[in-house]
């Protein structure tokens, strides 16, 4: 599914979607296709029926078949803005150095805190725009798994169409772990303790959203390991058999142990507190990913608690906390 960008497109395009390519959502699709254009007027053009997916109108969730015909109608795109802003050289730097494994099929970034792995709300570009930019020859590069803004460690995107759907399969199957570190108020008991509760994720209005414990919920399950107690929270492993939105900060609030740093579920007067020892924002990093890929691959990789929550854990134990 190979196409030129150009930057003015005098006549309708026919691409026919090969093997590859299926599997994607067609709004992805299109923002590859048409470089350049605003997501807003990709929706746009879906909305008035002037994209069209073998012959008929489709939303913009419809996924990609093979064989299937997609109709891009003529658009203009702006010529490239020279002095349109570019990723900072200090991101460009965490990025480029952060990559933890990379092979034909699959990179594993350590995600710096502080990004959105996709733009919008007012930000130019967000976690996969810049890779994007800042690694042109790669022509296909996705987002395997999201992570918040705030939390960092090891992120997968996949570099082929058939790696994406291989990471997803692993995903849906239960044929992957997934590890987080995280701070959570007060003294847990040693060993583990599982949280099964089941989750239900709404939006609010502006498109924010917020999860809650409920039986209406999708199932859910996340087992915390004691790693060290620190007087007023604990250091734990955090692992989640499922990878629901927000579960790890739901379930800890649950459990009556919510997460430090958290201003969404966790607790006003622990955060105003563990400021003071400098944690600026959630204290949640996925420290170790396992992978159990097809035909026996596996992938195991492991991300460095960060240096900000790294200073965090010293200052507590110096204070004595």
């Amino acid at each position: 599914m190979n196409t030129t960008a150009n930057h003015s497109r005098g006549g309708v395009r026919r691409v026919r979607v090969n093997a590859e390519g299926a599997g994607q959502r067609i709004d992805n699709f299109l923002l590859r296709e048409l470089k350049g254009l605003p997501r807003s007027r990709v929706y746009k053009l879906l909305r008035k029926g002037e994209v069209r997916v073998n012959g008929g109108r489709i939303g913009p969730t419809y996924k990609l078949r093979a064989a299937d015909e997609v109709r891009i109608p003529p658009v203009r795109l702006e010529a490239p803005n020279p002095s349109a802003p570019r990723v900072p050289a200090g991101l460009r730097e965490r990025l480029l150095s952060g990559v933890l494994h990379e092979d034909e099929r699959l990179l594993v970034l350590d995600k710096p805190p502080g990004i959105p792995v996709h733009g919008g709300s007012g930000q130019a570009w967000g976690l996969i725009e810049a890779l994007r930019e800042l690694r042109p020859e790669l022509p296909f590069l996705e987002l395997a798994h999201r992570l918040d803004r705030d939390t960092s460690g090891c992120l997968v995107l996949a570099k082929k169409r058939s790696a994406l759907r291989e990471v997803h399969e692993a995903l849906r199957e239960g044929r992957a772990e997934k590890k987080y570190l995280t701070l959570l108020k007060g003294r847990l008991p040693r060993g583990a303790l599982p949280v099964e509760a089941p989750l239900d994720k709404r939006e609010r209005r502006g498109g924010e959203r917020t999860v809650t414990v409920s039986a209406a919920g999708k199932a859910a399950r996340t087992v915390f390991r004691t790693v060290r107690r620190l007087g007023f929270a604990t250091l734990v492993e955090a692992e989640i058999a499922t990878g629901r939105t927000h579960q790890i900060r739901v379930h800890a609030a649950h459990a009556g142990h919510p997460v430090l740093g958290d201003d969404r579920y966790g607790d006003r007067d622990a955060n105003r507190d563990v400021r003071r020892l400098g944690l600026k924002r959630i204290f949640l990093h996925a420290h170790s990913l396992h992978l159990r890929l097809a035909e026996g691959r596996e992938l195991l990789v492991d991300a460095p608690l960060s240096a900000d929550l790294r200073a965090v854990l010293d200052a507590a134990e110096k204070e004595g906390a």
